[in-house]
């Protein structure tokens, strides 16, 4: 039942920054270094990998558009990004000028979860705060990497996201 909740609190928490984006002309930059079916980071230096079972990747279209939605969880960590009008391999900029792509990581407090401590990127005056760059997608995969520096709204600190990957099964709806 904590399991589900704390998946719960994360779902419903990447659903609240659902917006749309562009891609870059650019490549999508080298795979990273992510296990099968996991999410790879280093939060303020310390490393991150989240727990295969939580981790997904989901692609839902509709109205025209695409929306990618990727997500990864530990016990007590959670980073979600969402790119909406996704359009394939390429770089996706995090950046107060287009917030339409965004990354929260989340510390989540399943005893109370109002009392969750949640950093957002972009963020107002941000600025480009960091990206994420698809490397390769399949039918079946997608991969590449991302980092981001996120901002917490109630005390406005900062969570550096760095070194992070994601190689995952991906879905579709």
């Amino acid at each position: 039942m904590r399991k589900l909740k704390l998946i719960m609190l994360f779902v419903m928490a990447g659903s609240l920054l659902t917006i749309t984006s562009c891609s870059s002309d650019d490549d999508g930059g080298n795979d990273g270094v992510a296990g099968s079916g996991t999410i790879t980071a280093k939060i303020e230096g310390v490393a991150f990998t989240s727990l295969e079972i939580t981790s997904f990747a989901q692609l839902t279209s509709g109205g025209g558009q695409t929306t990618l939605v990727i997500q990864g969880n530990t016990t007590s960590q959670g980073i979600n990004i969402i790119v909406n009008g996704y359009d394939g391999v390429g770089t996706y900029k995090f950046t107060d000028s287009n917030v339409f792509v965004s990354a929260t990581y989340i510390e989540p407090n399943i005893s109370n979860p109002t009392e969750s401590k949640i950093w957002s990127a972009p963020f107002q005056d941000s600025g480009n705060v960091g990206e994420i760059k698809i490397s390769e997608e399949t039918d079946t995969d997608i991969k590449g990497t991302f980092n981001f520096t996120a901002k917490n709204s109630k005390d406005d600190t900062t969570k550096s996201i760095t070194e992070g990957s994601f190689n995952l099964k991906k879905k579709t709806s």
